[in-house]
């Protein structure tokens, strides 16, 4: 029989669950090993999803988990340490995790902010910020990351069309379909596990639509080709919202991230940006793909077995670079759209957190 889990543990377990994930994967569980500690075991998607390039993504993720555990801890005096275990592989990454008594330490004043948190794909104000709002973003940012802005019509219509083509990337090779059948869930408005199709930025229409092509890969191809699938969704998730925004924005690391701790701290670094941005009442959409296939193309690896796809990538990755600066677009850790607007209406929700605690050794 399991032990009653502390209050004041289960209270911050239960507000950091709300940390961000690529497509609500939530890669983490918690082990509980007394009222003060856990061990975090964390888990990539890099096996099967092509956008979780070597698991940084999901590393990313957790980093945002650890954030968000330090920030809800705050609210109850105590400080977090966590040390990542050296001896567990970079797929597996394995975070002992300890709340200690800080005498004097106030509560962060994101935490209210963890479960508001959000992505919202629909269009935004496209008012500029503020000199103060984005003062405050750059200033949650930890030493060794600053922000660099893409506003101006001109700037967010280049990121526009940069994501409009992406998505095109996206959605005409069979192994990006394959992440895409396995991560929306049809008809919901919100979701524990993955993303709800009403949360996705297209109208009921098109959404009908894309159920039923996206049933099989010959039926995709055929709407490619002779339909042009792809428009309708493209111009709805990404070229419109691309342009109705106040900005886009590139978070970028002092140092390029190589390791898994430095994933994790860039991680921890976007939380602070995005939990900042809720309680301005800005909303935020990420942008990731860009850095990720630009990635694959520096590297020379290999992402689809499609003719034609790698070099669509790589002349993609070129005016990814135009658009950031080359050694920007070489440091970035992240990259989203910005700006005012309603709180999206539909969204991933998080697994209970009964599902994500596991017993010793599971």
């Amino acid at each position: 029989m399991s032990m009653p889990l502390d209050s004041t543990l289960e209270s911050i377990l239960d507000l950091a669950r709300w940390a961000p994930s690529g497509d609500n994967t939530q890669p983490w569980r918690f082990e509980i090993v007394d009222a003060r500690r856990i061990v975090v075991h964390g888990f990539d998607t890099r096996e099967h999803c092509v956008y979780d390039l070597d698991g940084h993504p999901s590393q990313i993720s957790l980093g945002a988990l650890i954030e968000s555990l330090a920030i809800a801890a705050s609210g109850h005096g105590l400080q977090m340490r966590a040390l990542r275990r050296a001896d567990t592989a970079d797929n597996a990454p394995t975070f002992d995790v300890a709340f200690e008594a800080a005498p004097g330490l106030g509560a962060d004043a994101l935490a209210a902010c963890l479960p508001r948190r959000s992505v919202q794909r629909r269009p935004l104000r496209t008012r500029a910020l503020s000199a103060a709002e984005k003062d405050a973003l750059a200033a949650a940012l930890p030493p060794g990351y600053r922000v660099v802005w893409l506003e101006g019509f001109g700037k967010r219509l280049a990121a526009a069309r940069l994501m409009f083509a992406n998505a095109k990337l996206r959605l005409t090779m069979p192994e990006a379909h394959q992440v895409h059948r396995a991560v929306i869930e049809w008809n919901a408005r919100f979701s524990e596990d993955r993303i709800p199709d009403q949360a996705l930025g297209v109208d009921p229409l098109t959404a009908k639509l894309m159920r039923w092509i996206m049933q099989s890969w010959r039926r995709v191809e055929f709407f490619n080709t002779y339909l042009a699938g792809t428009v309708a969704p493209r111009i709805q998730m990404d070229l419109i919202p691309g342009l109705a925004c106040a900005a886009h924005f590139v978070l970028v690391a002092e140092r390029p991230a190589q390791s898994t701790d430095d994933y994790v701290a860039a991680g921890r670094a976007m939380q602070r940006f995005w939990l900042t941005a809720t309680r301005l009442a800005l909303q935020l959409q990420p942008e990731l793909t860009p850095l990720i296939f630009a990635r694959y193309v520096r590297e020379g690896r290999a992402f689809s077995a499609t003719a034609g796809m790698h070099e669509r990538a790589r002349l993609l990755a070129g005016r990814c670079a135009a658009l950031l600066g080359d050694e920007d677009s070489r440091r970035a850790v992240f990259m989203g759209r910005i700006g005012a607007g309603a709180a999206a209406a539909a969204r991933s929700t998080r697994r209970p957190l009964h599902e994500l605690i596991v017993t010793r050794g599971a």
